[in-house]
């Protein structure tokens, strides 16, 4: 198992499957070197850490995910070289792809499931940062998105043209990197930009429970559901292709393992697939025992 203690930027604690990554770069969780560099070494780690199935990324400042990338690297584009640039292991030239472009595909080829939790400010390398992971989910009144990078006279560099388009349209895609605005958790949910907006008091709760429960999944579920979810982005639109990648990682689920197969049967004898049962599933299967 890695050790992740020796971070001054960030802090690891692992529970239960579940790594939760809190950001703490005073005074306003600024992505400059050290915590890039620390990110990008996290990354490194944790891609071979049997141990960590679920990583939840969060911020110590509840006014700041992430503020943005560190401005220094316009004033003295030389510091730029001072960043980690490790391969990011993702396959495919990657040449042309600057630091943050590659710390951006490091997190999100990770086999592990990513989740960001939001409450605070987050622009520019914050936002492609929060975009590069799986799943999104923001605290209401307290979030708040933007790529302001055309205010500063240039325009995303760090994936936020490549990932935010995907998540929000084209149309609104530009509206965002164009106007450069700062967008509140309730429009982004209603734009795609996030999964969900939720009441502050209510995100914790939220994000933990999934994210323990997709930690107790098996892990070849995970990767599966990884794959088949990823080829749909990666198959260009093409259905019967992206059709062949979901069947190629359902055969590493399916058939199951004599465990599961055990355990469907106890749950159809329980009252699965009876009236009852199915008019409440997810608690009908919870209650048959891993």
């Amino acid at each position: 198992m890695s050790s992740y203690d020796e971070y001054t930027s960030l802090r690891v604690a692992i529970d239960a499957g579940v790594a939760h990554v809190t950001l703490d770069n005073p005074p306003v969780n600024m992505l400059d070197t050290a915590l890039i560099n620390e990110l990008h070494d996290f990354a490194g780690a944790v891609r071979g850490d049997e141990q960590v199935r679920v990583i939840v990324v969060q911020s110590a400042d509840p006014d700041f995910f992430a503020a943005h990338v560190d401005l220094s690297f316009m004033l003295k584009p030389e510091t730029f070289a001072e960043l980690a640039n490790p391969n990011a292991v993702a396959g495919g030239d990657e040449s042309l792809l600057n630091p943050m472009q590659k710390l951006m595909l490091r997190f999100r080829t990770l086999p592990q499931v990513t989740i960001a939790k939001l409450a605070g400010r987050l622009r520019g390398g914050g936002n492609e940062l929060a975009m590069a992971l799986d799943m999104r989910f923001a605290a209401k009144g307290r979030t708040w998105l933007a790529q302001p990078e055309t205010r500063m006279g240039i325009i995303p560099g760090g994936g936020g043209t490549q990932l935010l388009p995907p998540l929000v349209g084209r149309a609104r895609a530009l509206e965002v990197i164009l106007g450069g605005n700062l967008f509140d958790a309730e429009v982004a949910e209603r734009y795609g930009w996030i999964n969900r907006a939720l009441p502050a008091e209510e995100l914790d709760g939220f994000v933990d429970a999934l994210a323990r429960r997709i930690a107790a999944l098996r892990p070849e579920q995970i990767a599966a559901a990884k794959a088949a979810v990823g080829a749909a982005s990666t198959s260009g639109g093409h259905l019967l292709e992206g059709l062949g990648e979901e069947s190629k990682a359902l055969g590493g689920v399916y058939p199951a393992p004599d465990a599961v197969v055990e355990r469907m049967r106890a749950a159809v004898e329980a009252g699965a697939q009876t009236r009852e049962g199915e008019l409440d599933l997810e608690a009908s299967l919870d209650r048959v025992p891993w």
